[in-house]
């Protein structure tokens, strides 16, 4: 018999299934409850817009069809961008300033 690790493991699917249990109480989880609940808004907004365009392809024109990649590409934009946002405000209120930075100067790397 092989004791092969799958990623997909049923130690994995326990963890995944804690993890999100503890996501909507007062314990501290891995995920993020707001990034949580933005991912799925967009999910839901994504099969939304696929089952529109589904149900009136055959009646839209290009002008159209193009309103709706535009407001495909806007929605994605948005939320890439409110991501990047606040990963680039946590990364500034966590990492110190470069004057008191903890990584050694190029004079000391030089000399090692």
């Amino acid at each position: 018999m092989s004791n092969k690790k799958y990623f997909f493991g049923w130690d994995n699917i326990k963890w995944f299934i804690r993890e999100m249990g503890s996501l909507f109480s007062s314990k501290p989880s891995f995920f993020s409850k707001k990034r949580m609940e933005s991912g799925i808004a967009f999910i839901i907004a994504q099969i939304g817009m696929v089952y529109f365009l589904f149900n009136n392809v055959n009646e839209m024109d290009t002008w159209d069809i193009c309103f709706w990649a535009a407001t495909e590409f806007a929605v994605s934009g948005y939320i890439i961008t409110h991501i990047q946002r606040e990963k680039r405000d946590f990364m500034q209120t966590t990492n110190p300033p470069e004057s008191e930075s903890t990584l050694p100067s190029e004079e000391e790397q030089a000399n090692s």
